[in-house]
């Protein structure tokens, strides 16, 4: 994703309202590798903006991810999360605390795809499950979120 002054003009260009409440999501999200939902979006900025409304939040998101600055990531169970990270990616998910990384995969383009009749596949998208470092440990009572990582 682009810079917060960048994306401030791509919106400026786009004839999108610029606001203080946009120009907090920008810097929200400029290196954000966490994936948040729009709600974890939303505390994050409530907390900086006591004003900001969810509905502002939603509809920056969407924006962006409309001028392709960010992808929405389906983890599967739970809320959508939004991606800044536009490169050609996939994700790994712990079932048990939510955390969502990116991961590479070499060849992903070139898989050998069975049973597709005649579904037009267009990106591949990958999704790796199982425990991240932290919640694999042998500790008892394991109980964190995805913050504490």
């Amino acid at each position: 994703m682009r810079s917060p002054a960048d994306l401030t003009a791509a919106f400026r260009a786009q004839g999108l309202k610029i606001t203080p409440q946009r120009q907090l999501l920008f810097r929200l999200l400029d290196g954000n590798d966490q994936h948040p939902s729009a709600e974890a979006l939303f505390h994050q900025a409530a907390d900086e903006m006591p004003g900001i409304s969810l509905r502002t939040v939603y509809q920056t998101l969407n924006d962006l991810a409309d001028m392709g600055e960010l992808r929405q990531v389906s983890v599967g169970c739970g809320p959508s999360r939004f991606d800044p990270n536009t490169s050609d990616h996939h994700h790994v998910i712990c079932d048990r605390c939510g955390t969502v990384r990116d991961v590479y995969v070499s060849g992903a383009d070139n898989l050998a795809i069975e049973g597709l009749d005649g579904f037009a596949a267009v990106t591949p998208s990958i999704v790796f499950h199982g425990e991240c470092t932290v919640c694999a440990r042998p500790e008892p009572n394991n109980n964190h979120s995805p913050k504490e990582h």
